[in-house]
């Protein structure tokens, strides 16, 4: 049975293993963090919980849609109805926060969560995976769906010399950051329904109520994204007096004294906003490597899931 590793478990690596599983591959997802979905994240918040990463996606392209149909079918995203924020198209939400989807497309998956990928060396004829645990991991394929920065990183640290379309898909992605406040309340938000704010300018960029989102109940809670400018000048400070410091700029729909806690968390990989624009990129490595994302191709959720589902294809044979 041919075999990969797979280093990241968001939506681009569970899409992948997934991919390859069906086509008689075993694959095993490696992942830093303590648990799946990347910026597909939810917290939990005394009792409720809050979305302190992506906020929804959208749906165009055909298999995507065939994929979340079969999510809504067994209740695991729903719709957000936010025409009255004038979001034109369909937006879909974990039914439980985001979440919910990669925690659902993980059942039936290897994956080891609190393994960071270290290097990678070429072991007879496959390749070999070294953790910061120690853990050393083979296969005969690798794919890499980490953010382009930690990618290329792992690659120099691997000894690997880079082809001329692995730099220059370096050169072409960058990322904005993001500083996300999530805070639990002791009273409903006085935000308008549906329950979001989008800003085009200041030091904020988006408001959720996630009580009128659907996914918190008791206590409500809401998610504030800052802008992307006011996070990179920001990204090293304090995070909560920046938190108090957004808090402090929206009394007129977070009152003061409704606020009972919050917490913030540093994104430094939140959105791609310059993207490659192939849907992956083949490695030239002396084992089979691609290395893909939401920073190639069409981006956000949507484009991480094609963009793993066409490195798999490509690996299987089948595209």
């Amino acid at each position: 049975m041919p075999s990969c590793i797979i280093i990241g478990a968001g939506m681009a690596g569970l899409t992948a293993a997934h991919e390859l599983q069906k086509h008689g591959w075993d694959a095993t997802v490696l992942d830093k963090g303590r648990g799946v979905g990347g910026r597909m994240a939810t917290r939990r918040l005394l009792t409720s919980r809050a979305d302190h990463g992506a906020q929804y996606f959208s749906v165009r392209t055909p298999d995507f849609r065939a994929h979340v149909q079969q999510l809504l079918a067994v209740g695991v995203v729903k719709e957000w109805n936010l025409q009255e924020a004038d979001f034109e198209h369909p937006r879909y939400i974990g039914s439980e926060g985001m979440s919910t989807v990669p925690k659902y497309m993980a059942e039936g998956l290897s994956i080891k969560t609190g393994e960071r990928v270290v290097r990678l060396e070429e072991k007879e004829g496959g390749v070999q995976v070294r953790t910061d645990t120690g853990h050393l991991f083979s296969a005969d394929a690798v794919i890499l769906t980490i953010p382009a920065p930690q990618a290329y990183t792992l690659l120099r640290d691997s000894a690997i010399e880079l082809a001329a379309t692995e730099l220059s898909a370096f050169s072409t992605i960058s990322y904005q950051p993001c500083l996300a406040v999530m805070v639990v309340l002791k009273q409903p938000t006085l935000i308008p329904a549906p329950g979001v704010l989008n800003f085009k300018e200041g030091n904020i960029a988006w408001i959720a109520d996630n009580y009128q989102k659907g996914i918190a109940n008791d206590p409500p809670t809401v998610t504030i994204h800052a802008s992307p400018t006011f996070s990179r000048e920001n990204l090293e400070g304090d995070l909560m007096e920046l938190g108090q410091h957004l808090l402090g700029q929206l009394t007129e729909w977070i009152p003061a004294e409704s606020i009972a806690d919050y917490q913030v968390h540093r994104w430094r990989y939140s959105l791609a906003d310059k993207r490659f624009p192939q849907a992956f990129v083949v490695c030239n490595t002396p084992y089979p490597m691609l290395m893909g994302g939401d920073g190639f191709g069409m981006g956000n959720v949507e484009g991480a899931f094609q963009s793993g589902l066409q490195m798999a294809r490509q690996l299987a044979g089948t595209k």
